[in-house]
C-alpha cells in the first residue's frame, strides 16, 4: 500500500522481549480494561477477514488472518458460505431443498451446529471458520440467515429458478451493508467511514485485480487480537471461560455451548453484552500461549505467543514503521513515550502492528483505531467492495436494505441474528 516507504529493521530479540510472556504485550493478569464496543465485534472482524482472504483453489488449514493474503481472489462476498453453489458444491446444500444451505445438528438433534463429518470436523467452505466456537457459530448464523431469506422469497412467490441466486444476492448485499455502515464506523469512527464511503480511498487503488496490502494483512487488521478478552460468557448456563483452549474449535458444538448472541452483541430488549478488550497493545493470556492444535510444534516457547508472531511477521515481509506511515499520510506520529518502546531502550521507530495498537490507545482511548490503523483498514474494506463487480455499490449504488429490520432503509447485525433465529 505504501511501497515507497523503507522497511523497518529491528532486532528479533527486542520483538521477543516485547511480545513474549511477561513483556509489554502480555495482559494475562489484567482485568477491567473494557472497551466501549461489544465483545463480539472482533469475531465479526475475523469472520470478514476469512471471507476476504478465502480462495477456493488454495485453502490452507490455518487459523490466522493472513494465510492467503496474496491469493488470487479478494472479495467480501461470503464465498466461504456458498462455495460454487448447489451444482458445484452440493455437499454444502440441503438435498431436499437445494436453495438452502445444509445445517448440522448438536447432541440434542437441534440445528445448532455447522454440518460435520464422522470425526467432528466441519464440512464448510473454509476450515478456518471452525477454529473456535464463536466463529463457527457465526458461520451457522449466516447459514440460517440465508435459509430465512429463501423462505421469505418463496413466500413472496419468487421464481423458483431464480430463488437461490436472488437469496444469495440479498444476503451478500445486506452483509456488505453491515460491514460498511455498522462495523466500519465502530472501528475507524463515523467521520472517516463516511468520507471513505462518499469519496473513496486515497491510497488503496488496486486496479483490475484487487489485492490485500501487507500493511493491512500483517499489521492493521490484526488489531482484533488485542480485543480478545481473558474470558467469555457465551450463554446463561456456562461460567466465563477463556477462548483457548475452552472454546477451541475443530470439534462438534454440544448443546451446552450454543452461543447466545446477546452475550456478545448488544441486542434490542436484552441486557448489554460483555465488552471487547481495549485496543492497547496487550493480548490476553490465551493468545500469549496458543494451544499446539493451532501452532503445531514450535522451536521456541516464544512462538506460542501471537504477539511475537505478529511482530515477527511484520518484519519478515518488510513493513515500514508506524511513524513512517503516519508522516506519509499527514498524521502526527506517536512520541517514543507514547509508543512505549523508549522504556525498553529501543531508540528506533515502532513496528507497524504494535504502533497501530498503541495509536488506538493514545488517540482513541482504545475504543477504535487511530489515524494510521483506521486509514489502512477503512480504505481496504471500502476498496474491496467498490472493486467487486457484483457488490451493491457497483451494481446498484443507490440500493438500501430491503429485508425486515427495526429501522426502514438500514440493516444491522442484530437484525440478521433476529432473522436467523
Amino acid at each position: 500500500m505504501f511501497p515507497e516507504l523503507p522497511s523497518l529493521d529491528i532486532e528479533d530479540s527486542l520483538l521477543q522481549a516485547l511480545g513474549g510472556s511477561g513483556g509489554a504485550c502480555d495482559a494475562s493478569t489484567m482485568e477491567g480494561d473494557d472497551a466501549a464496543g461489544a465483545a463480539g465485534w472482533p469475531f465479526f472482524g475475523q469472520f470478514v477477514a476469512h471471507d476476504m482472504t478465502a480462495d477456493r483453489s488454495a485453502l490452507v488449514h490455518r487459523a490466522d488472518v493472513t494465510t492467503l493474503s496474496n491469493a488470487r481472489r479478494q472479495k467480501i462476498d461470503l464465498e466461504f458460505l456458498y462455495g460454487a453453489g448447489p451444482a458445484g458444491d452440493p455437499f454444502l446444500y440441503d438435498l431436499d431443498d437445494p436453495a438452502k444451505l445444509l445445517l448440522g445438528t448438536n447432541d440434542l438433534g437441534e440445528p445448532a451446529d455447522v454440518q460435520r463429518n464422522a470425526q467432528g470436523l466441519a464440512i464448510i467452505g473454509d476450515p478456518r471458520n471452525d477454529s473456535h466456537l464463536v466463529v463457527s457459530q457465526m458461520h451457522l448464523a449466516f447459514s440460517k440467515f440465508h435459509n430465512a431469506v429463501v423462505d421469505a422469497l418463496r413466500a413472496a412467490n419468487e421464481d423458483p429458478h431464480a430463488l437461490f441466486d436472488d437469496a444469495r444476492r440479498l444476503v451478500r448485499w445486506h452483509y456488505q451493508w453491515i460491514v460498511l455502515h455498522e462495523f466500519l464506523p465502530s472501528l475507524v469512527g463515523e467521520a472517516l467511514a463516511l468520507s471513505l464511503r462518499d469519496d473513496g480511498p486515497r491510497y488503496y487503488h488496486p486496479g483490475a485485480t484487487p489485492y490485500i496490502p501487507l500493511e493491512f494483512a500483517d499489521a492493521a487488521y490484526r488489531y482484533g487480537h488485542c480485543q480478545i478478552r481473558n474470558s467469555y460468557t457465551i450463554n446463561a448456563r456456562m461460567s466465563p471461560v477463556p477462548l483457548f483452549p475452552d472454546l477451541q474449535g475443530f470439534r462438534p458444538v454440544p448443546s451446552t455451548h450454543t452461543v447466545d448472541w446477546s452475550c456478545l452483541f448488544d441486542l434490542p430488549g436484552r441486557a448489554p453484552a460483555q465488552r471487547a478488550k481495549k485496543i492497547d497493545g496487550r493480548l490476553c493470556g490465551s493468545l500469549m500461549r496458543l494451544p499446539e492444535a493451532l501452532t503445531g510444534e514450535v522451536a521456541m516457547e516464544a512462538h506460542r505467543s501471537l504477539a511475537v508472531r505478529d511482530l515477527q511477521r511484520g518484519v519478515a515481509v518488510g513493513l515500514p514503521s508506524g511513524e513512517a506511515v503516519a508522516r506519509h499520510i499527514g498524521a502526527a506520529p506517536l512520541s517514543a513515550r507514547e509508543s512505549g518502546l523508549g522504556e525498553m531502550g529501543w531508540q528506533g521507530e515502532t513496528p507497524l502492528w504494535y504502533y497501530i495498537l498503541k495509536e488506538a490507545e493514545v488517540r482513541a482511548g482504545g475504543d477504535r483505531l487511530g489515524p494510521v490503523g483506521g486509514r489502512i483498514v477503512g480504505e481496504v474494506l471500502v476498496g474491496l467492495i467498490d472493486h467487486d463487480p457484483l457488490s451493491y455499490r457497483t451494481k446498484e449504488p443507490g440500493w438500501r436494505p430491503t429485508l425486515e429490520s427495526r429501522a426502514a432503509g438500514t440493516f444491522t447485525l442484530a437484525d440478521l441474528f433476529a432473522l436467523a433465529e
